[in-house]
């Protein structure tokens, strides 16, 4: 439903924050009769006006996301929505080392350009493959220097740049961006060390041993390639600032602080004295790219630690930001925060989309910025001023001692937010009396409602959860269509502050685990959670003792290190590690380690803050469902011009209630849309281990697919001579889905 006001004040806002002062606010009956009148040429400008929004060669994919506008967008016609249900298997690519690793994943977004695919395996190995047949071409291995601290971290893509002569791939590997011959698959060793670049580069001395690693691409402007990262967001985490590097030497060309010093723009919304803990406000999702303008875009997540601000009063900028820079000196152009004071973990997770749309009669290149909270924050490409009116709007503010709060946080009056955001007791789990019972029971002890409730001791319901709402997978944008597509997830999750007195000291192995790994591995060591973590029960059976400290000092793929325990408690907590059975009861281990709080609390902490969060969980039945009503997994399709959600379906099933007869309820899903000049949506993404095409004019499933695991990506659409293909890596692993290491491409039949 639309949201906004005739006649409504405009509100005044506080500086630093650079929102419309004067924002067109009209009713929908006057928009539509407008658009009405508009000439067909604006909307031919308007389809045509991103100078990079679609490869010059629409049988190309050649960059993460399609273009450098992350549109996710394909100009190709032949697949359309007379013919997708004919569409076939027409080859399948193992990868390789799906079974080298437990719960391996999959999440690369791969290119295509002049008939060959590159991407990369569970192992984080690139590739290069004949597109139209899947035959492999080169393989390339990172991880030989040393596999043991690569481990399971995850790659969503890569970059491609050429001269017209040499062909090269980028892309990062752990805490390494490399550089191949496109060709060939070899280092290119004119850049950096031997073909690479350490990404602890430019982030200061501190940061040298410190967690730093990139899921996604760096994005490739003239002779540069601009990167960001992922870093801890606990104690020791580095800065998440953005640099560019140059595309032959490998030489640091710039950098932008998003943690600014003191003097500079956004010190003001930090205490005069920054906390050496604070770190992060990092650009994990990847960004986009205005080659006209020379502006490149950058979502930002949370300053860490991420669930704890008392450190850090005020609003803590450039951390859940949009950002735009020059591209060629990196100097900020204008920022707009998403998030004051962050303290849910409400990174932005995904790249911002550039397109134009129609607003108050005139074409505006815009930004379009999804987030985990189910908001779509559209803002004009030049200036960062929202586009629809956007309320800063109050909410509770915390009692977790020492704790500071932002008294109000930016909302979009328009569009409306793609996901629920207020859970109710008439909308817990409906399938069954006994399991809504349950959520009932979990509501009366938690704090729950809209969004922005503050953490707290007793548990505080994150609705959507952490992984959102929108997430990594991005969104799609249709000129054709003019409609914005975004898959979300409807999960709630528990948001718990743990009181840090009471706990074991440094001398004991179960303290330190409670305060540095229980909020991923969990209170009973079985593991799972928002990083599908290991269990560590029987842990002897697997690894000795020096391993194990290697590990927790360095960090191992998705795991970063934890650089701020001292070897006394990194010992403690690897002998105590080492004494449990893999059949050890978790009561025995909540036993033990309750009474073990009890005798030995009031040593020397690990821990400086007075609270520490209790770790990552979904909140499901007893059945493994959400305890909430469906949907949840949607896709949503959003009419920019208007600001208004043209459709909403369920995206997803679980399969346990397709066999009761229960369909059409959604389910989590991790991946993005891709969009078609032929008039379709197509996605993966979810737990069912299928992949879909939807109607893009009214969402009406028109295909569906088996994949030999699930797809938790985005897919590629692309031609090789007169056939357009459809490619999906079906790598698994998340959400207790089998692993897998396919590629799996689509086509028509001859």
């Amino acid at each position: 439903m639309l949201r906004f006001l005739p006649g409504r004040e405009t509100p005044i806002f506080r500086c630093c924050r650079p929102y419309a002062t004067d924002p067109a606010i009209v009713d929908i009956a006057t928009m539509n009769a407008f658009r009405c009148l508009v000439p067909v040429c604006l909307f031919v400008l308007m389809a045509c006006g991103d100078s990079d929004a679609v490869s010059p060669d629409p049988a190309d994919w050649p960059h993460y996301l399609g273009d450098r506008a992350t549109t996710q967008y394909s100009a190709l016609t032949q697949i359309d929505t007379g013919n997708v249900s004919q569409l076939q298997q027409v080859w399948s690519y193992a990868s390789g080392d799906r079974d080298s690793l437990d719960r391996s994943q999959i999440q690369c977004n791969p290119l295509i350009v002049d008939g060959i695919l590159y991407g990369t395996n569970p192992q984080l190995k690139a590739f290069a493959l004949d597109a139209a047949t899947g035959e492999e071409r080169w393989t390339f291995d990172p991880a030989v220097f040393n596999k043991e601290l690569l481990g399971m971290g995850t790659n969503r893509g890569l970059s491609y740049w050429t001269d017209g002569e040499e062909q090269r791939i980028y892309y990062p590997a752990g805490s390494f961006l490399y550089a191949l011959d496109a060709t060939t698959g070899q280092a290119v060793t004119a850049f950096g060390t031997g073909g690479r670049v350490d990404l602890h580069t430019g982030l200061g001395d501190a940061a040298r041993e410190q967690f730093v690693i990139s899921t996604s691409p760096g994005i490739i402007f003239e002779d540069l390639i601009i990167v960001g990262g992922r870093v801890s967001e606990d104690l020791g985490a580095a800065p998440g600032y953005i640099r560019a590097f140059d595309l032959h030497s490998g030489t640091l060309r710039w950098t932008f602080k998003t943690l600014p010093d003191p003097g500079t723009p956004g010190a003001e919304t930090w205490p005069k004295e920054r906390s050496p803990l604070t770190g992060g406000a990092n650009a994990w999702a990847g960004m986009s790219l205005d080659v006209e303008r020379g502006y490149v875009f950058v979502p930002t997540g949370s300053a860490s630690y991420d669930f704890y601000g008392g450190n850090r009063p005020g609003d803590n900028l450039y951390a859940n930001s949009v950002l735009a820079l020059n591209a060629r000196t990196g100097e900020r152009i204008w920022h707009y925060q998403t998030v004051h004071h962050d303290i849910w973990d409400r990174d932005l997770p995904s790249t911002p989309v550039l397109l134009t749309v129609n607003h108050g009669g005139r074409a505006i290149d815009a930004v379009a910025q999804t987030t985990k909270g189910g908001y779509l924050f559209l803002l004009d490409r030049e200036t960062g001023e929202p586009l629809f009116p956007v309320e800063e709007r109050p909410y509770p503010s915390s009692d977790l001692a020492g704790e500071y709060t932002s008294p109000t946080q930016p909302m979009p009056t328009a569009p409306p937010p793609f996901t629920r955001q207020e859970l109710r007791v008439e909308d817990l789990y409906p399938f069954d009396t006994s399991m809504n019972r349950e959520a009932r029971e979990l509501l009366e002890k938690s704090r729950y409602g809209g969004p922005f409730l503050p953490p707290s001791e007793e548990g505080t319901i994150m609705f959507p959860g952490f992984d959102g709402g929108a997430e990594w997978g991005g969104a799609a944008w249709s000129p054709n269509d003019r409609l914005f597509f975004v898959n979300a997830n409807e999960m709630p999750w528990m948001l718990k502050m743990n009181p840090v007195e009471g706990l074991a000291g440094a001398d004991s192995g179960r303290g330190v685990y409670a305060i540095a790994c229980q909020a991923c591995h969990g209170a009973d060591l079985r593991g799972g959670g928002v990083f599908q973590s290991p269990s560590l029960l029987g842990l002897a059976g697997r690894l000795d003792g020096p391993a194990i400290s290697r590990i927790v000092h360095n960090g191992r793929g998705a795991m970063p290190a934890v650089s701020w325990l001292d070897d006394k408690q990194v010992e403690a907590v690897t002998d105590w590690l080492l004494t449990l059975d893999a059949d050890t009861a978790p009561e025995d281990i909540l036993a033990e380690a309750a009474e073990s709080d009890k005798e030995e609390a009031g040593g020397e902490g690990a821990w400086p803050y007075p609270y520490i969060m209790d770790g990552y969980k979904r909140l499901k039945t007893s059945s493994g469902h959400p305890i909430t009503s469906p949907p949840w997994g949607t896709l949503t399709a959003i009419d920019l011009d208007g600001g208004t959600i043209r459709w909403q379906v369920p995206l997803g099933e679980y399969p346990d209630l397709v066999e009761r007869g229960i369909r059409q309820t959604g389910s989590e899903n991790y991946g993005g849309p891709v969009a078609t000049a032929g008039g379709l949506v197509f996605i993966a993404a979810t737990l069912d281990e299928k992949i879909r095409a939807f109607r893009s004019r009214d969402g009406k499933l028109l295909w569906e697919a088996p994949l030999p695991a699930a797809g938790y990506a985005t897919p590629a659409v692309y031609a090789i001579g007169d056939r357009q293909y459809v490619v999906i890596a079906c790598g698994g692993g998340k959400l207790g889905t089998a692993s897998g290491d396919r590629y799996v491409a689509f086509a028509l039949p001859e």
